[in-house]
Parts: C-alpha cells; structure tokens; sequence
C-alpha cells in the first residue's frame, strides 16, 4: 500500500497527485514464463479496505517501491516499468482519493515511443476504496515504460493505490485461455446411450450426430435493401440467427412527419425475420442525440413535447409488443440528453416504465457507445455506466441488459475484457450489439482487428450475444461491410465465416461401446441424432443448454 499526501512531509509541499516510482532494476525483465488462467474478478463497490491483489501482484509481487518523491508538477502518480517484455498485460489497484467527494483517477501508459491515453480508469470515491481494472499491449519490448495516475478533478487533491497488479500473458497463453472460456461457457458434454427394445446396451451401433441450430445469438443488422434480394437473403440466412433493424424501427424513419406514422417498411423486414426463425432486437425507441431526431419533434418544447413521446412510445410498442426480445429504449444517454433536457430529468425513467409495461417480456436495454471500446471518453466509462443503471433501477426501473455497441478502432483486448468483468458485476445480460472496425482501417486490417473483438467476446463468460453492424446498402456499409455488392466475401467476411465454422459442433460419426455409449462435447443448440444397428435405424432430438452435468440422450433401436 503506497500513500501519497495526508504526511506532515508531504504536506509542506503543493497537494499535486505526487510521483511515484516503482523500480526493477532487481528484474531483468517482466517475464511470466507459465502464464496463470486469467482472474475475471472485478469490483464495483467502494470498500472500507482493499482487497488482495490479483495474481498475488504477479510480476510486481514481492516488489517493494524503494523510491518515493513527489513532483514539482501535476504529474500524478506514477508506476515505472524497465525491461518489459511485449505480451498482453491485465492491470488492476485500488485507489482511495481525499481532497473531494468523487473524481476519475485514470491510468495511462507511455512507452519508448508510444502513449496510450487510458489503460484503465475508476470512479474514486471519498474515504474508501475503489477498483480500477484495464490493462494493455506490448507490440515490442520496452526498456522503460510507465502507467501514469492522473485525476479529473479540478484541484489538487491527495491519492493512495494499494494491491496493484500487473499480470503478463503471451499472445498464445491469452489465446489458449480464450478456447478454454470458450470450452467452459459455451459447450457442454453429451451421452448418447443406444439400447434395444429390452433397455439392454447395444455396442457398435453407428451413430451420426448433426447440430441442426446453434443457440447464441449472432447476427447482423439489416436495412430495407434486404427485401426482395433473394441472393442476400439467403447469405444472410446462412449465417446468423439475430437481427437488427439499422434505422428503419427509428422515430425519423416511421415518422416523419408530425402523425403519419407508416411501419410498412419494418413490418415487412419483421416478417422476413419470423419467416427464418430469426430473433430480432428493437433498436430504438427513443434516441437521445438531438440530431437523429425527426425535424418536428426538435420544434417541440413542453406539454407538446411530452404528447408526442407518449404517443410514439404507445404506437411503436402497442404494434410492436412480444415480437422483439429487446428493446433500446433511451439510446446514447450518457453521451446526450435532448429528452431530459427538454422534459426534465426523469424523462427516460419515464420511457423505461412505460417500455416495460406495454411489453413486460421484452428486454430493456440502456445502449451505447465508446464503453468497452475505450476508457478514454468520460461521459461512457464503466463506472458511469454502471452508476447510470443503478440510479434508473432504484427508481424502480425494470433495466435487464447492457448493450455495448461495439464500434471499435484498434482493439486494446484486455481492457476490453477488464470492462467486461467490471460491468458483469451487475449480473445483467451484456450484448455487442453494434460491432464493426472503423473504416479508417484497411480492409486487411479491419478484418484482424474484427476477428480480435469477436474472439474476445465470445469467450467472455458475460456475454450473451453478438451483433455486427454490416448492414449491406448499395454504397456499402456504415463502417465495415462482410461482402461487396456483388455478396463475394470482403476479408471480414472470411473471418466471420472462419468463426462460425468453428463456434459450431461438426457432424460427427461413431459407434456405441460396449456399453452402448458414444459421448461428445458439443456447442449449445438443437441437435438431431441418427442410429443405424443392422436394419434397425432410430432418429432422436435433443438440446444442449448450459449446465455443469452430462446431458444423457437415450436412444432405443
């Protein structure tokens, strides 16, 4: 535990956040040669002592700071590194703040030659402490690198960190513990027992397995363009199992002018959905940017206002109700705030109770952006987040799901995966729900960093499913498209495919043992079964779903 501030020696000088050191010249360099499974734990409370460092501090355990000085300017705190190795490093202290109510401490790395605005940040808190959890990438080795603590508060006020950890993991370790998560949360073991008419075993019969659907969610948002193109339907339909409307449910889109409302346009893309057996997310009601608002709806102030929003939110979900399984109902509130400004502070407490009493079944999510993609942007960090789900549900809203939207630029993974673990503290269903790579990318390179987020995502135990935002429109896509016009794979949509292929359980084939068994691991899905004993065949289907037992399928032929 290391104190900066509240010390007679300390406090002769200027309250800056003070400068502190950590050095290894003892270490010839941050190598974990035999990487430890990666810790999911995360906090969200503020405790009255922090707890054990995670990894027992890996490479800065038993290290001890032997250089303490404070600055002569507002440096922060400061962690120095020397001789690090390139690897994937997860990071996590605990900080405790004096000198105001609240502020966001956030760490920083700078390197040789690189900086990185924000490796992980937390919302600190007066006189207890709090949990900051990132981490970040090493492309090369770095003689001297360090993690810098600054505030955001506007003064300058005392620091302390205590049980700081940081853990080193090979681009292979972090790989192999994706397939172990992946082999943990999202499959199950399978027991197929053949038997005869008796009950008794039969051995040798031959056995053929198919999974004939997968169950999580993955997909794509659509547009318009989808109806009536045949060839795109149908490569659509190859794929994904959830969709999302792109614009076409949005309030500018079903009104654009004040009372004409028209879902000509949704009702048949929803009908192509439900056609396919395809679940669909209900994107959005209401959307807090004042610039993707209808141009009426801007010119309305007070009790004109307020009628309006009533009226959209009864039409679209008394047209709508039971047939999406989410809803965004106050899109982007962290970053706007266009209704409650215009109509008070409970505006979208408002839409949430409304939401869920037209639609009690749906899921209601608050979506937005520039959360788990950064912790540079204040206004979206987890912690606001998180602080922002549970101001609405102790106002007695039914908030059940944390929509991340996924617009990356360069993947920083293990920050990626820190605010994940951060924000399952809430036990909600967390979804990708927007998922592309910045077209400032080429697209060699947009499909890399696409197969990094899909990866981490779903290995994450947290994550409940999956959404691209490819949308396909004769001038592309909004960022990132899977295929070109002509539906021929874009590099992001081999990647896409490579994945599905193998986040799906092969046909397989075998035989029963002796004792008329044949097991397998299996994805989770509906799955059908054929047997074949002399001339004697049997089909069967069951489901895996998760749980910690074997799922036992008996089979009689």
């Amino acid at each position: 535990m290391v104190f900066l501030g509240n010390n007679n020696h300390f406090m002769q000088q200027s309250r800056v956040l003070g400068f502190l050191v950590f050095s290894f010249l003892a270490v010839p360099s941050l190598v974990v040669p035999h990487g430890p499974a990666y810790d999911h734990t995360a906090y969200t409370e503020c405790k009255a002592q922090p707890e054990e460092p995670l990894y027992k501090g890996g490479v800065l355990k038993d290290q001890i700071p032997h250089k303490i000085a404070l600055s002569t300017y507002s440096h922060g705190l400061i962690l120095s590194l020397h001789n690090a190795s390139e690897g994937i490093y997860s990071f996590s202290t605990w900080v405790k703040i004096d000198g105001v109510e609240s502020t966001m401490v956030t760490a920083s790395l700078s390197t040789n030659d690189n900086t990185i605005d924000c490796v992980g940040n937390v919302l600190a808190k007066h006189g207890c402490w709090s949990f900051l959890k990132g981490g970040f990438v090493l492309n090369a080795p770095s003689k001297s690198s360090a993690i810098n603590f600054k505030s955001s508060a506007s003064k300058n006020i005392d620091v302390a960190v205590a049980s700081t950890s940081l853990q080193r993991f090979t681009e292979t370790q972090w790989r192999k513990g994706q397939h172990h998560m992946i082999d943990r949360v999202r499959k199950r073991a399978a027991m197929i027992h053949v038997t005869d008419s008796h009950g008794q075993a039969v051995k040798n019969a031959k056995i053929r397995i198919e999974q004939m659907s997968k169950s999580f969610p993955f997909g794509s948002a659509i547009a318009s363009t989808i109806l009536g193109n045949q060839a795109y339907q149908k490569w659509f339909l190859e794929r994904f199992n959830a969709a999302v409307f792109e614009n076409e449910l949005k309030w500018y889109a079903t009104e654009p002018e004040q009372g004409k409302i028209n879902y000509s346009i949704s009702d048949k893309m929803l009908e192509f959905v439900q056609a396919n057996r395809i679940v669909a997310r209900g994107h959005n009601i209401f959307w807090e940017d004042p610039r993707y608002n209808p141009g009426w709806v801007k010119n309305l102030t007070g009790a004109a206002l307020k009628s309006a929003v009533n009226a959209r939110i009864q039409s679209l979900m008394n047209k709508y109700k039971e047939q999406f399984i989410h809803w965004d109902v106050s899109n982007e509130m962290l970053h706007f705030d266009f209704y409650e400004q215009q109509l008070g502070p409970d505006a979208s407490l408002q839409f949430y109770l409304t939401a869920h009493k037209s639609d009690p079944l749906a899921t209601l999510f608050l979506n937005e952006y520039n959360v788990v993609e950064t912790c540079s942007d204040s206004n979206s960090t987890a912690d606001t987040y998180i602080a922002r789900i549970k101001e609405l549900k102790h106002k007695g809203v039914s908030m059940n799901g944390i929509g991340l939207e996924g617009h990356f630029s360069k993947p920083n993974l293990p920050l990626m995966r820190a605010i994940l673990d951060k924000l399952a503290t809430l036990r909600l269903p967390i979804w990708l729900t927007e998922v592309d790579i910045s077209n400032k990318y080429d697209q060699k390179t947009q499909a890399t960093y696409l197969d990094q987020v899909l990866r981490e995502g779903f290995s994450h135990p947290a994550v409940d499913g999956i959404m691209l935002w490819t949308a396909l429109h004769s001038y592309g896509c909004y960022q990132m498209c899977l295929t070109d016009n002509n539906l021929k794979n874009l590099p992001a949509g081999d990647v896409v495919d490579r994945l599905l292929r193998s986040w799906r359980t092969g046909n397989l084939r075998g035989q029963s043992d002796g004792q008329g068994a044949y097991s397998f691991v299996g994805f989770f899905g509906e799955y059908k079964v054929s047997v074949q004993y002399g001339n004697r065949t049997a089909n069967s289907t069951f489901s895996l779903c998760p749980g910690d037992e074997t799922k036992y399928v008996i089979v009689q032929v």
